[in-house]
């Protein structure tokens, strides 16, 4: 469930240096990654074409495919279960490991388990979960949400780590060195090898689910997915039902964008591949249980934002966005950050005063579309959730006042041109007043002004240029 109040955490992200520094590094890091792996694959923007058509067609057949899936999946000896929301999913997740008495639970990195905030409602039943995401173990140990889908840790230094081992850690050398990355994640493997041996369930997202033959498939760098979902007897994977693919050659083109996209890379370095548990002498679990989590889908499908249903989770669009980018994403108060969080939080929370929000974080500067993977229109969705919150009346009368004025302007143009010529003159006259660039406004200005400066308007207006040169 979301929890914010948006403006107020932005506001605070803003001033806070070495969030603004870890931003920084990550965006660039992501961004560049993201851009050699285009320039090295020829077919990137056929394959994007290609991984666009699928997931539309996936949506639009989700429910015949869903029940293929259950279907295959439950001929191969696993057990499906549907969750109509979150307090559906979390009983029947709870349900499963007292009905085999486990107690310790070792989790992988899944953003649906943070969705339906399953770790509170695990411990709060007498199960403790340790995830084996190292982003997600260093922010649990912190008692934090992630602030990235693919990093969860990516607003954090290391320097923060390295305190938080030394509390969390306490039976550990307090004398042993812990400054550079190596020795975090030595650490971190010796306590998570602990927690994998004595593990009795395995929780699990899902990447990928294939229709074809009921096969469940996970990415990640690490190899804790394998470990999570193979060590201990019982396994359970919970997943978004927009997940879905039909065929073993659609998830193959899916899995190439994806990792292109989320981190630069071909491929990521484990695709883990599930279909039901382990038989005869296989590695694996001995019973295997899969949620489909609906929690608002079904919902979003019908309506006219169904296209985020095909978002595959790269965070390529946080990764290009300059309000994430500025803000992070704990300033979104929900488990979805960036522009591809403006749009799903709202159709899993509900549209409220606090969720109309997000909706509004966005200069609609179209970097989020272009780089998505499968072309979903982020703008435009994001302007159906404005439309919605108008027409529900949720925007402040202020806001609503501004809007009207604006109506009013931009339906006569000679007031319009009138007005844009008072401002541009007025906010010369303010930056020459406070030596050359504009640095503090009054009223509705404050806001904008208060982390940045601003240039003084140019001279002649576009319009001004354009009509001389014409």
């Amino acid at each position: 469930m979301t929890t914010l109040d948006f403006k107020g955490r932005a506001a605070k992200a803003l001033h806070d240096p070495q969030l603004t520094g870890a931003l920084a590094r990550a965006k660039g890091h992501f961004a560049l990654g993201r851009a050699a792996a285009k320039a090295r694959t020829p077919d990137f923007e056929m394959l994007r074409d290609r991984a666009t058509a699928i997931r539309r067609r996936s949506i639009a057949l989700m429910p015949d495919l869903l029940e293929r899936f259950e279907a295959r999946a439950t001929a191969a000896g696993a057990t499906v279960h549907w969750a109509a929301d979150a307090a559906d999913a979390r009983a029947i997740a709870t349900g499963i490991c007292k009905a085999h008495g486990a107690t310790r639970a070792i989790k992988s990195k899944s953003m649906a388990t943070e969705e339906i905030e399953l770790n509170a409602h695990l411990l709060s039943h007498g199960i403790t979960p340790v995830e084996t995401d190292l982003g997600e173990y260093i922010i649990q140990l912190r008692g934090e949400t992630p602030s990235h889908i693919i990093a969860p840790a990516v607003h954090l230094t290391k320097d923060q780590v390295a305190e938080t081992f030394r509390a969390a850690h306490t039976d550990l050398d307090p004398a042993r060195d812990i400054s550079e990355r190596q020795a975090l994640v030595k650490e971190a493997r010796v306590k998570l090898r602990e927690a994998f041996l004595a593990a009795d369930v395995g929780i699990t997202g899902a990447n990928i689910l294939v229709a074809e033959t009921g096969t469940i498939v996970l990415v990640s760098n690490e190899g804790n997915i394998d470990l999570t979902a193979s060590a201990p007897r019982l396994h359970i994977a919970i997943a978004g039902i927009e997940k879905v693919v039909e065929s073993w050659d659609d998830a193959g083109i899916v899995l190439r964008v994806l990792a292109r996209s989320a981190t630069g890379q071909d491929m990521s370095s484990y695709v883990t591949v599930l279909t039901g548990p382990a038989q005869g002498d296989e590695v694996g679990p001995r019973t295997s249980h899969i949620i489909l989590l609906d929690n608002g889908r079904s919902t979003l499908a019908a309506g006219n934002k169904a296209e985020m249903l095909a978002c595959i989770r790269c965070g390529a669009c946080l990764n290009h966005c300059p309000v994430y980018t500025a803000v992070g994403g704990h300033a979104y108060g929900g488990p979805y950050s960036g522009p591809m969080g403006a749009v799903l939080t709202p159709a899993i929370d509900g549209l409220t005063k606090d969720t109309a929000n997000l909706p509004n974080a966005s200069s609609f500067c179209g970097r989020c579309e272009a780089v998505c993977p499968v072309r979903i229109p982020l703008p435009m969705l994001l302007r159906h959730w404005r439309e919605d919150a108008y027409a529900a009346g949720l925007p402040t009368r202020g806001e609503r006042w501004g809007l009207g004025i604006w109506r009013a302007l931009s339906t006569r143009p000679w007031a319009y041109r009138l007005t844009q010529w008072s401002a541009a003159r007025g906010l010369r006259f303010v930056s020459w007043w406070q030596g050359g660039r504009i640095k503090r406004l009054p009223f509705a200005g404050r806001g904008f002004t208060a982390t940045r400066d601003i240039a003084p308007p140019a001279a002649k207006s576009f319009q001004a240029q354009w009509r001389g040169r014409r």
